[in-house]
């Protein structure tokens, strides 16, 4: 028999089956498509340092991922106002007379103060008004639970419909939009802090350049010091002044000392730029070659008016001491007295004098006391950073502490810089490990150096 010719039913079965493999043929290469999209803009969000490059690119390829007519971007500023310079739209004359009226829109008619919704609210009656009938999708560009950002979607095809693949595309470029805009919002703030940073590196660097960066000779005695500031710009202050800085040589050496310790109420810039001030008026007063009491006098005058414009008070232990006699002469101005450890007695002393804080008040006197040192003895000077620093159990260093400490060092017979090691080691135990001091910590110790007792023939 020959060939049958093919019967009606067997045509009817082939027919659904290529329309069924044309279909999920389509379907695939739709889906390869928007992949390929999706992927473009993921490199995008890896690749652009540019933020505005990276959301020019949104608007197009939105409208080719969800086969649109056109599609608009409006960015938020951090404040939640319009950010003009990043709207975005595609290539549409709808949407640039939609730019142009939103960029021409003042805050107040955002209701911004109202909150977000309210403010998403008024954009979509806005947009919608503007773009007049047609299928409109909108939604949130939304970073950290906050709003950076309206996304809008639209097409003038009756036929076109927002199926739920369709939005959540949209919703997809939308998280992708806010990643890109919070990144860039990150990275201006470490921009910000770096350019702080380098300001108070800058201000430190100036700051340790006033601050002695050694020790004097002066003779029959050794000196140490260390400043410790709690930030990079502190308003603690030492200085050793000759009081005759023309002098030079051994006559530099045995002439007489300003040996100051200071603070300003407060750290941070606004303390260093005062104890810079403050250092400028004192080496002036110190060539007077006035008795302490009436340069801490003259001193709070002069300082009088930039204090108050602060409202900040310093403290500050100034003294002056002859090698030639050990007679040390001090005045105090409310700052933590320093002790003396005597070698004779094996004792620590306070040294102190009554007086206000330097800017408390303009007619302010102070009292002008006096110490012979003798061989073997130490004079610490220190702020109230030390006494104040704060152990792991919440109790303070405090002055008993630091006395008891002076006297167990200076009984070893160490020079001034172990002396001065020493407390600093002891203070970091204390502090704990890793731990950052809460105030600037300053140290100056003084010894007197023993005399040579020749042995009796």
């Amino acid at each position: 028999m020959g060939a049958q010719p093919p019967t009606h039913r067997s045509v009817s079965a082939i027919t659904p089956t290529a329309s069924l493999r044309q279909l999920i043929d389509s379907l695939n290469r739709e889906q390869r498509r928007n992949q390929e999209l999706l992927a473009s803009l993921g490199f995008a969000l890896r690749s652009f340092t540019n933020l505005s490059r990276f959301l020019e690119l949104v608007p197009l390829l939105t409208c080719r991922l969800v086969e649109a007519e056109g599609a608009i971007l409006l960015t938020l500023r951090s404040d939640g106002s319009l950010w003009r310079e990043q709207l975005h739209g595609s290539a549409s004359s709808r949407c640039a007379e939609l730019l142009r009226m939103l960029a021409g829109l003042q805050d107040k008619d955002l209701d911004r103060e109202a909150g977000d919704e309210l403010m998403a609210s008024r954009l979509d009656q806005l947009v919608r008004r503007q773009l007049g009938d047609v299928q409109l999708f909108g939604t949130s560009v939304v970073a950290k639970n906050r709003q950076r950002g309206r996304l809008y979607v639209f097409s003038s095809d009756p036929q076109y419909s927002w199926s739920e693949v369709r939005r959540r595309h949209v919703q997809l470029v939308a998280d992708q939009t806010a990643v890109a805009i919070e990144n860039e919002l990150l990275l201006e703030q470490m921009r910000q802090h770096q350019r702080v940073d380098q300001q108070l590196s800058i201000g430190g660097e100036i700051q340790a350049q006033l601050l002695p960066d050694r020790c004097p000779v002066i003779e029959g005695v050794e000196l140490a010091a260390r400043c410790r500031p709690a930030f990079q710009v502190g308003g603690d202050y030492y200085d050793f002044i000759p009081t005759k800085p023309q002098l030079t040589g051994k006559r530099r050496e045995q002439g007489r000392w300003a040996l100051v310790m200071g603070d300003v109420m407060g750290k941070g810039i606004p303390a260093g730029l005062l104890m810079t001030l403050l250092r400028g008026m004192l080496r002036a007063e110190v060539l007077t070659g006035l008795a302490p009491d009436q340069i801490l006098h003259d001193l709070n005058q002069l300082a009088q008016e930039d204090l108050a414009h602060s409202n900040r008070f310093v403290t500050l232990f100034y003294s002056e001491y002859d090698p030639r006699t050990r007679l040390l002469r001090f005045s105090n101005a409310a700052h933590n007295p320093p002790l003396i450890w005597r070698r004779q007695g094996h004792s620590v002393e306070r040294l102190d004098a009554p007086g206000l804080l330097i800017g408390l008040q303009a007619d302010a006197d102070y009292g002008c006391e006096q110490v012979q040192l003798e061989p073997g003895d130490v004079l610490l000077f220190y702020t109230d950073g030390v006494t104040e620093a704060s152990g792991i159990g919440g109790d303070r260093f405090d002055e008993e502490r630091l006395m008891r400490a002076l006297l167990a060092i200076c009984k070893l017979g160490v020079g001034a810089q172990e002396i001065l090691d020493q407390l600093f080691a002891r203070l970091d135990r204390f502090v704990g490990a890793g731990r950052q001091l809460e105030d600037d910590a300053s140290v100056v110790v003084l010894k007197v150096k023993e005399e040579v007792v020749l042995p009796s023939l």
